[in-house]
């Protein structure tokens, strides 16, 4: 699970699991850097090179790379080239005409040599930009599809030129506004699957028949089930029947895969440990056979392997993008360990019982024990697929319940991303919308460490935490579309409930309640307003995340109100939030914790549907138009995405690596973020290609 509420990335180069990356989005200037393996100050360093439409783009270091062995260089560089080899299949799964349209949008972008100074070109850019950005031609976050700014006359005359080819349904899909026109779409109202143009099931399939097949197969009384459809994608076979097509080195996507497997087992070969190895072969077995229960060995081999200084994430993990939760993304985040910095934060980790057991939730869905929980914060080197462009700030795997009630749990906070978005970020969004100054006084002494205290409750304590009654589906079969914001809510409420209590300080991990104070501050400003910036006019509320943040908001904004500890205050035209009492509020935190814990571990769906569709789906068009309008004037896109490091192997005569050199990209020289390169392919070493997902 992963958590986005603060972030967003691009790899290969842009970059779940759970926080959203929502709430950090001011840009600065900086000065263009030059490649350079270590680190440049932060000072030189060009953070932010570039903005466009609703997107910023971010660059990020790797501080402390060149004190790793050689050994451990090598595996960073291996296990990040098997991830960027998968990347392209992030791409089929958003849609099954992304492929095509990229590739023509790369090879019009590369090789164009006519007039680029009139506007059908600027506009043409604009909406590759876009595309390599969202890994698609529908928006990565609010899921609606690219218009372009250009005709499709002057489309076909520059693929014309350029000698490039696109095939008709791929160039409908671009330019007819009413094919496909949503990625993912979770209105109840209409079909989910149909409805949808993720590409995880075949065209003429219906919700209904996803629902008929999945009860049909899945074992309910098994208390160790397998992850059903997380790696296939469900098609009519030629008896009329549903079938599914594995994601395997001989199934669909094999030409991919065979590449992240023999770049896995390269790491594999200078893993640092024993039990590190384990699990990459195990990875690599899954892989070969696409065999869940394989994968459920491995992620058992992986939450127990916590030695040494790196470790990863790759694989077909989250289910955020499948409107009936069962299928998963392609994605890689690669991570060292920060020792100094996961060493002040594992003592929430190494507390996780005692959160459990003064949680508000009923008796009867407490864990006992909590086990294995292990968290550090770590330093990204490399992202890709779901991953990328949009980057986690904090990550919580396995997903699979079973496995981290009898194992355990691994929870990382990417230190060296959430960096990047502070040095990219100013000030701007809190002065325009803090109630006063004792609240921009709080924001600026706590906002940083309240936001790095939220994300460790969330995914250390709060996707840890609680458990299903005996008999009682996992919540994807009993919440269906609700699942993920439900899931998302728990993790927060967890977060905000404990933030505020005294055993916090005790513990050393916060200094006083005020830092509690400024993330309730930022939390509901966020959830009742900011993130309203995402959302066009006349839009509803789509994403899980989003979903989650104004439902947990709005329910505690209307009882916090009638009990007056809360209000939104009106002064010269502007709204603003003003809290009267924060212990009221801690207390409706805990209320609704206690409800939403019960709604998962019961499965009961109505009760889940009610607050999601009564407090997180509709925007106030008053609400929403002031925020639109106040934000225009501060010029700070809502979206954040990042550029990758390139790693670079030394190699001797004969071919040995002898050290890994990290590269910082920027936009110097157009081939970055204007041209897609780093955005679009696959990366081995110095050379740019792209993999063909399919057999001819």
């Amino acid at each position: 699970m992963r958590n986005l509420a603060f972030l967003l990335g691009l790899a290969v180069f842009l970059i779940f699991s759970c926080t959203d990356p929502a709430t950090q989005n001011q840009p600065t200037d900086g000065t263009a850097q030059s490649d350079t393996t270590t680190p440049p100050d932060a000072a030189d360093f060009n953070w932010n090179p570039e903005n466009f439409t609703d997107k910023k783009i971010i660059r990020y270091q790797i501080p402390g790379f060149d004190k790793l062995t050689l050994q451990q260089k090598t595996l960073v560089y291996y296990l990040t080239q098997a991830g960027l080899s998968g990347r392209d299949i992030m791409y089929e799964q958003n849609y099954r005409h992304n492929l095509a349209i990229r590739n023509a949008l790369d090879h019009v972008v590369k090789n164009y040599k006519g007039d680029k100074a009139v506007n059908d070109w600027k506009e043409l850019m604009l909406y590759a930009k876009n595309v390599w950005f969202s890994n698609g031609i529908h928006h990565h976050y609010g899921q609606d599809k690219f218009q372009p700014g250009f005709s499709q006359e002057y489309f076909e005359k520059v693929l014309s030129e350029t000698g490039a080819k696109l095939n008709d349904q791929a160039m409908a899909a671009m330019f007819n506004p009413d094919i496909d026109a949503k990625k993912i779409n979770l209105d109840p109202a209409k079909d989910l699957v149909k409805g949808s143009a993720v590409n995880f099931y075949g065209e003429d399939i219906t919700a209904k028949e996803v629902d008929d097949y999945y009860n049909s197969i899945i074992d309910k009384n098994d208390p160790e089930p397998i992850s059903y459809g997380l790696n296939s994608r469900v098609v009519r076979g030629a008896d009329g029947k549903l079938t599914e097509q594995t994601y395997s080195a001989k199934g669909l996507y094999a030409p991919a895969i065979q590449e992240i497997i023999k770049w896995l087992k390269k790491a594999a070969s200078v893993a640092e440990n024993e039990a590190q190895g384990k699990a990459l072969e195990l990875l690599v077995e899954y892989y070969e056979t696409g065999d869940l229960k394989k994968w459920d060995e491995y992620n058992i081999a992986w939450v127990q392997a916590t030695e040494g200084d790196i470790d990863y994430i790759n694989g077909f993990v989250e289910v955020y993008q499948d409107p009936k939760g069962y299928k998963g993304t392609y994605e890689m985040i690669v991570q060292i360990n920060d020792f100094d910095a996961s060493a002040r934060m594992k003592v929430a980790a190494d507390n996780a019982q005692w959160f459990e057991d003064n949680s508000p939730i009923m008796d009867a869905h407490k864990k006992n024990p909590v086990v294995g929980i292990s968290y550090k914060v770590v330093t990204v080197a490399g992202e890709a697929g779901d991953a990328s462009p949009a980057t986690p700030i904090g990550v919580n795997l396995p997903n699979a319940n079973w496995i981290r009630a009898k194992y355990g749990s691994k929870s990382v906070s990417l230190g060296n991303i959430i960096h990047a978005y502070n040095q990219a970020d100013g000030p701007g969004l809190l002065r325009e919308f803090a109630h006063d100054k004792e609240e921009m006084d709080r924001s600026t002494k706590y906002g940083q460490i309240a936001a790095k205290m939220h994300t460790a409750l969330h995914e250390v304590v709060g996707h840890a935490s609680g458990k299903l009654e005996d008999g009682v589906g996992t919540p994807k079969e009993t919440l269906q579309n609700y699942s993920s914001a439900l899931e998302e809510a728990r993790a927060d409420l967890v977060a905000l409930y404990y933030i505020m209590d005294k055993k916090m300080i005790d513990l050393g991990l916060i200094e006083s309640d005020e830092v509690g104070k400024a993330e309730y501050d930022s939390y509901l400003k966020n959830g009742l307003m900011l993130q309203l910036r995402r959302i066009e006019p006349g839009k509803n509320i789509e994403q899980a995340h989003m979903r989650n943040r104004s439902m947990v908001s709005h329910w505690v904004y209307e009882k916090g109100k009638a009990e007056g500890a809360i209000e939104m205050v009106k002064r010269d035209g502007k709204t603003y939030i003003e809290i009267k009492d924060y212990g009221k509020l801690r207390e409706l935190f805990g209320e609704l914790l206690r409800e939403v814990q019960r709604i998962q571990s019961q499965g009961d769906y109505a009760a889940g549907r009610d607050l999601i569709e009564g407090y997180g789906v509709i925007v106030d068009p008053d609400i929403h138009n002031e925020v639109l309008e106040r934000s225009a004037k501060l010029n700070i896109p809502p979206y954040g995405g990042f550029i990758n490091p390139r790693l670079v192997p030394v190699t001797d005569g004969n071919g040995e690596i002898t050290d890994v050199k990290v590269e910082y990209p920027d936009d110097e020289e157009g081939e970055g973020i204007s041209s897609g390169i780093y955005f679009g392919k696959i990366t081995i070493g110095q050379k740019v290609f792209g993999i063909k997902l399919f057999k001819i």
